[in-house]
């Protein structure tokens, strides 16, 4: 699939006077597919088709990603983000979901699962939750140079050095040796990070970073003390969130559920697709 077929096989809803773009696709139980910073659901393709055989599968480009609008005067929290998917969620009449999730979407997601532990009465009942690679623990979380610097006030300069060479670069540091995304790859990557004048809100969109130490006990134990099915696939040579964060997942998680992929990196379902699905099929095969 080409990342111009993704776009035209989307479509878009209004929410809060903003355009938002989503796809739904195949027949089955409802799976969230919520994705990571600084990409798009288009970091979902290569599974996508498989996913479709089995489920009733919805994505959509959060606010400032993406195919979707990029205001410069938004709020980028991940609350408002939870909060996005819940109106999306409402409108469509979803109120049973498993969920699939990676990187900044991990955070999403424990941001719902904080909602649902301290609201008894939550009226979205989320089924299942599996991780890919993300910094949930601020204490295991390296990010990149360029990352951290876009934290600070030089982060609104930087923004206008940054292109597809940088994102090349960082991508370099974070896939798996032998699982290196491609020229084309990365061109698609850098398209759907610079549409709509992406590049200017990067610096507000990180500001996420920040909240997972401002909120890392709520959201640690919205992954320890719910009682939802979890797993957590992971690249283990990922420098940011790779086996290092695996294993204080197992620390601190009762009876986790964790699998390791050795040579993989940050991105597993774009680097290691068949052994992504393989896993999640088997994780929810087992439920």
């Amino acid at each position: 699939m080409q990342l111009q077929d993704w776009k035209n096989s989307g479509s878009y809803f209004q929410y809060r006077n903003r355009q938002i773009f989503w796809k739904r696709e195949g027949a089955g139980e409802t799976l969230l597919l919520i994705h990571g910073f600084p990409t798009s659901s288009w970091d979902w393709w290569k599974i996508w088709d498989s996913l479709i055989q089995k489920y009733t599968v919805y994505t959509l480009d959060m606010i400032g990603y993406g195919f979707s609008d990029k205001p410069m005067d938004f709020n980028y929290t991940i609350a408002a983000q939870v909060d996005l998917w819940e109106f999306f969620l409402k409108e469509n009449k979803i109120s049973e979901f498993h969920i699939l999730a990676h990187d900044f979407g991990d955070t999403v997601v424990q941001e719902m699962l904080a909602r649902v532990k301290e609201n008894p009465s939550y009226e979205l009942e989320i089924q299942s939750v599996c991780f890919l690679n993300g910094g949930m623990f601020p204490e295991t979380n390296f990010p990149t140079f360029t990352q951290r610097m876009l934290l600070t006030p030089l982060g609104v300069i930087l923004k206008h050095f940054m292109g597809r060479n940088t994102l090349a670069k960082n991508f370099k540091k974070i896939f798996g040796k032998n699982t290196q995304a491609t020229e084309n790859e990365i061109d698609e990557f850098w398209e759907v990070v610079d549409y709509n004048s992406g590049k200017n809100v990067i610096p507000k969109l990180i500001k996420y970073l920040k909240e997972r130490d401002t909120y890392k006990i709520r959201w640690r134990e919205a992954i320890q003390y719910t009682n939802i099915p979890k797993r957590l696939i992971d690249g283990g040579v990922d420098p940011i969130s790779g086996k290092h964060m695996a294993e204080f997942y197992k620390e601190i998680v009762p009876n986790a559920d964790v699998i390791v992929l050795q040579e993989i990196g940050h991105y597993p379902q774009v680097e290691a697709p068949e052994q992504v699905l393989f896993h999640y099929y088997e994780f929810r095969e087992n439920l």
